[in-house]
């Protein structure tokens, strides 16, 4: 994932929630406590998705996105305000934002509007290549040295959520929260039944392809010698 989020928020307390949840699902976070510093970084170097505030210091949020909005006109932009009636909402999105989101709010919904903002701008490719293997996301077929894997519905969005999110450590908070749900209440011994049979398909000694991080979650890796021609 790794997707860098700006949130534009001067309440310690909801810059903490809308920071940790975030950071739980693999996004960069970045605070702002006012919106004209968040302007100039984002002018410097805009982040894949921003969270504004109404009520801010100095400029309020509504005409922050306005004046983003007058450079940037692709990054997603969601709005929260404890601001609910319809007028405020028409007015929250007619400045700019794709999606506006009212106080108080779940950290469910938070992190469901953030995919669903980021999938419109970064949608992911349907095929997933590794050296050694091949998946078509829109078929569930997997390749293994070119061989067709037999895999259950739950090795198969961890192999795909694994390799899609390769460059860095997956937690195993994270991988439960995205492949079971947040309403799992299941021991997380089932997380680690599924790595061992989905290793154990994939010849897996631990280290080839899904390395374990001690206490913290997996990563996946392949080695080169594991390439097929």
């Amino acid at each position: 994932m790794n997707e860098r989020i700006f949130v534009i928020e001067d309440d310690e307390n909801i810059q903490e929630i809308v920071k940790l949840s975030l950071e739980s699902n693999g996004y960069q976070v970045t605070l702002f406590d006012n919106a004209i510093d968040a302007i100039i970084e984002i002018k410097r170097e805009a982040p894949d998705l921003a969270i504004f505030d109404v009520m801010l210091p100095q400029m309020d949020g509504i005409s922050a996105v306005k004046k983003v909005r007058e450079t940037n006109t692709e990054m997603p932009i969601l709005i929260l305000s404890a601001k609910d009636s319809e007028i405020d909402k028409i007015h929250g999105l007619d400045s700019g934002s794709d999606d506006y989101m009212t106080k108080p709010f779940g950290v469910l919904e938070l992190c469901a509007r953030v995919r669903t903002l980021l999938r419109r701008v970064h949608p992911k490719s349907k095929v997933l290549r590794t050296p050694s293997l091949f998946i078509d996301k829109s078929t569930h077929v997997v390749k293994h040295h070119q061989e067709t894997m037999d895999l259950t519905h739950k090795e198969y969005q961890l192999l795909v959520y694994l390799i899609e999110n390769k460059d860095r450590v997956v937690e195993r908070d994270e991988l439960l929260n995205n492949i079971w749900g947040y309403d799992f209440i299941g021991e997380s011994r089932a997380l680690d039944v599924h790595i061992r049979s989905l290793r154990k398909k994939l010849n897996d000694d631990g280290e080839k392809y899904i390395k374990t991080i001690r206490s913290v979650g997996y990563r996946f890796v392949e080695k080169e010698e594991d390439k097929y021609d």
